[in-house]
């Protein structure tokens, strides 16, 4: 006989969806522990801004993988992987149920399917790649993946340039690198996931109330502490939605007004890539909840991770 798979729920979708309500609510049902999935709560820097749990949210169950890391430090998709393995194993040690839940979905597929095991690149040959125009890296990428030039955006240069660097220092492309990934766990477990894709209207009305929540409960001088520390403003906190407004305020570049409007806009336009990425990218045996998530629309989004009868 085949062992049983041990549980794992997932709840996904944009920001300002519901997510994390829902997740507190299925872990508190269960006797379980919500795992956060999305690349800026990780960081204790900005738990206004990055909309952390709230008290009342926290109460109910335990949380995990909330405020773990300093923004100095960058976290990798492999890093989160390997930090929610660790707290899925304990949980499943205790006959817990882990609750997955975020809208990052590099996170996801990263844990699921695992990641391709692309040695380090020759630093001569990241130096070179880097120095060019993306102009230049598209040219040379063209010969040596076809597939991939012709579908990245012509003016990514990160990701064109990672693609060159790639199949230039191992001869491999990144397509070829992906087929091998490995150290996912997607196989080993009984995953029960749930898509929220609320309509549209709904999800920006609450983006703009969020956002202004967010300035009035304090993220305006929680992103001038962060700025103080002067860190490189490549790192993941540091390009955070609403960091570089806030910081124009902050500079006296925008008023107060001027910048709540380009934060919406912003958040607005992270929520409809997070929409088009959900509603796409993971399996189509995933459900889809199109209900906004209020009233008797919680519960019927809850009984969803349970079987019937």
């Amino acid at each position: 006989m085949t062992k049983k798979r041990p549980p794992v729920a997932l709840i996904a979708g944009p920001t300002a969806s519901g997510k994390s309500a829902l997740a507190s609510g299925l872990a508190e049902a269960t006797g379980g522990a919500v795992i956060n999935a999305d690349s800026a709560q990780v960081y204790r820097d900005l738990p206004i801004l990055s909309a952390a749990p709230s008290i009342e949210d926290r109460n109910r169950a335990e949380h995990l993988l909330y405020g773990l890391l300093d923004g100095a430090k960058a976290c990798s998709a492999a890093d989160w992987a390997e930090l929610a393995k660790t707290e899925i194993a304990r949980l499943h040690s205790e006959n817990r149920l882990p609750v997955l839940v975020g809208g990052t979905g590099l996170y996801l597929r990263t844990l699921l399917d695992g990641i391709a095991p692309i040695p380090e690149i020759d630093p001569q040959i990241r130096a070179e790649v880097r120095a060019a125009s993306v102009a230049e890296n598209l040219a040379a990428l063209t010969p040596l993946d076809p597939v991939a030039a012709t579908t990245l955006n012509p003016g990514d240069t990160t990701r064109i340039a990672r693609a060159l660097e790639v199949v230039r220092s191992t001869n491999k492309t990144l397509g070829e690198w992906h087929e091998e990934r490995e150290g996912g766990i997607g196989d080993a477990i009984d995953l029960t996931a749930l898509v929220l894709t609320p309509s549209r209207p709904w999800l920006y009305e609450r983006c703009d109330r969020r956002f202004q929540q967010m300035i009035d409960h304090g993220a305006v001088e929680e992103v001038e502490t962060l700025l103080a520390r002067g860190l490189n403003p490549n790192l993941p906190v540091m390009r955070a939605i609403g960091v570089a407004e806030i910081a124009k305020y902050l500079m006296g570049e925008w008023t107060l007004e001027e910048t709540v409007a380009a934060g919406t806009l912003a958040t607005r336009r992270y929520a409809k890539r997070q929409y088009t990425w959900f509603a796409h990218q993971p399996p189509p045996e995933w459900p889809r909840f199109h209900d906004p998530l209020e009233g008797e629309a919680i519960d019927r989004a809850l009984a969803m991770f349970f079987p019937a009868g």
